[in-house]
């Protein structure tokens, strides 16, 4: 069951000439049953507000509306996706607002009153560094209640890694110091129209009521940069780039200087990012 009375999404793509564009990052969902059971990772959306990032055609739009939640405010980047959805608004009145905006350029909090859901099938080429924005907001917890995203597998297990592992990065000290991360649902290429190279997982991220240690964004992407940078080098040789004394700054921090980057939990990146902030 589709939930809604709408035309499947072939046959809107077909009526309204639309194909997904390499350019804008787009792999369009049509099954609208898979469309429904994504929406559903997000909980129980009875009258909740929604942003969902590049919608398309609107096949996770109708799930999430379909599934109860109050409002759905949309950011969508292509204007040829604009009457598809405005059909979808006609079904829901009141429900849908389609901001016809590029995402990276969007003050996402003035764009609806706290708490907020954001469930999306992210455009690839823009998955990241939305991410990357959205766990930097200041001040914490931000203006999010949860983020339900999907990402290129490989970008998903970057963001979901536990130290030791050779996927553990960057991206997963910043998302494992304020969220609780961790990957919900993962779908073979042949789900999305074009199907990519690459197989895809929605990614849950719940906000901390505190990052698991004190730091600046600042100073961890600092350290998190210069670490990362030789990850297979040791850190007391990869940390040489940032301070003039890697081995006192990581005495400091109570680090071994011997340990790689991926060795080390995020509470220790904080610790060290505290450290250099304080000796600089």
């Amino acid at each position: 069951m589709t939930g809604d009375r709408l035309p499947p999404l072939r046959e809107v793509i077909r009526a309204h000439g639309l194909s997904a564009q390499r350019g804008l990052g787009q792999n369009f969902i049509l099954d609208l049953n898979l469309t429904r059971r994504i929406a559903r990772l997000a909980g129980d959306l009875e009258g909740r507000t929604v942003i969902e990032v590049g919608p398309g055609p609107g096949g996770l739009t109708r799930a999430l509306l379909a599934e109860g939640a109050r409002q759905v405010i949309a950011v969508e980047r292509d204007a040829r996706c604009l009457p598809a959805l405005d059909e979808i608004g006609r079904f829901y009145p009141g429900r849908l607002v389609v901001h016809e905006l590029d995402a990276l350029t969007v003050d996402f909090a003035s764009l609806a009153a706290p708490p907020v859901s954001v469930v999306a099938n992210l455009p690839y080429g823009i998955a990241t560094a939305l991410l990357v924005g959205w766990l930097s907001v200041e001040p914490w917890p931000p203006w999010f209640d949860g983020l339900w995203l999907m990402f290129q597998k490989e970008v998903a297990e970057r963001i979901t890694a536990a130290p030791g592992n050779k996927s553990y990065g960057r991206l997963a000290v910043l998302a494992g110091w304020r969220c609780e991360a961790r990957i919900r649902l993962t779908l073979p290429p042949g789900a999305f129209t074009p199907a990519p190279k690459v197989s895809s997982a929605v990614v849950e991220l719940i906000p901390r009521p505190r990052p698991l240690a004190p730091c600046r964004v600042a100073d961890l992407a600092t350290v998190t940069a210069a670490a990362f940078g030789q990850r297979r080098k040791m850190l007391r040789t990869s940390l040489k780039q940032l301070v003039a004394d890697p081995i006192a700054l990581l005495g400091a921090a109570g680090i071994a200087p011997e340990l790689r980057a991926e060795q080390v939990p995020v509470e220790g990146f904080c610790q060290l990012a505290e450290m250099y902030r304080d000796g600089r």
